[in-house]
């Protein structure tokens, strides 16, 4: 069971437990596209449910695979209905792109745990062949991220504390960072390094731009939607960076 397993195991944990507290969405990374949504309060608290007990279950050996299966369908459904009709109807708006790549790295992380819990000669979704497949999605997700940060530079910027001087500086080295993860990642230029460092980077931004906020406003719901929904994103980097933890950390391959 390796850290990125744990950690998306304790984030997704902790969304239900944000859900069941606050009683809503995790803001604008669950934007429901409908203004008054029948029973909405059913679809919060299952949602909560959800991301509970599977985060939860892939914890627990006996349930881990069909907790993982869960989760992963959990967030396809998550991508595909609030995240690729976006897509649909602002194809050309990078931002709509960049908002079904985040919740792809999370499937990603997810697919990977499910895929090494499952028959090891599997085909598609589980075993290697799942394995690749996942980190294929990962490699298809990353770009969306790392363009953003040149897109939306100013906004990208002022996410970057203020103490911290050359604020778009930092914005276009994280995005190039996510873009040659990428690019590592797809053509077998020690990936294990790659994602791992992947995963550190995102997790210092979850740090150094979320949790400030989330300290300073402890019980606003968006301050804990923003913290969540970043960590869950490194968690699912974090979870496929797991899987290459077989190979040397300046080895070559295995491919995406």
């Amino acid at each position: 069971m390796g850290p990125g397993r744990v950690l998306l195991a304790l984030v997704m944990v902790a969304l239900g437990l944000r859900g069941l507290v606050f009683g809503d969405f995790a803001g604008v990374w669950q934007r429901i596209p409908v203004t008054h949504l029948p029973a909405q309060a059913v679809f919060v608290y299952l949602t909560a449910l959800v991301e509970l007990a599977t985060g939860i279950g892939i914890l627990v050996p006996r349930i881990a695979k069909a907790s993982a299966g869960v989760m992963s369908v959990f967030t396809l459904l998550w991508m595909v209905l609030l995240k690729f009709p976006a897509i649909v109807h602002a194809p050309s708006m990078e931002a709509t792109w960049l908002g079904a790549g985040e919740i792809a790295v999370i499937l990603a992380g997810a697919w990977v745990v499910f895929a090494s819990l499952a028959t090891p000669d599997g085909r598609f979704l589980s075993g290697r062949p799942g394995i690749r497949n996942a980190r294929l999605l990962f490699v298809l997700a990353l770009p969306t991220i790392g363009l953003s940060h040149y897109f939306y530079a100013d906004i990208t910027a002022g996410f970057v504390p203020a103490w911290l001087p050359w604020r778009h500086g930092w914005a276009w080295l994280t995005g190039a960072g996510s873009l040659a993860t990428a690019i590592g990642l797809l053509f077998a230029l020690w990936p294990r390094l790659a994602a791992t460092m992947e995963a550190a980077m995102l997790g210092i931004i979850t740090l150094l731009v979320w949790l400030p906020p989330l300290l300073a406003h402890a019980h606003d719901s968006d301050a804990w939607s923003a913290f969540l929904i970043s960590s869950v994103i490194t968690a699912g980097a974090a979870a496929v960076a797991d899987s290459y933890r077989g190979i040397g950390w300046t080895t070559r391959g295995p491919q995406a």
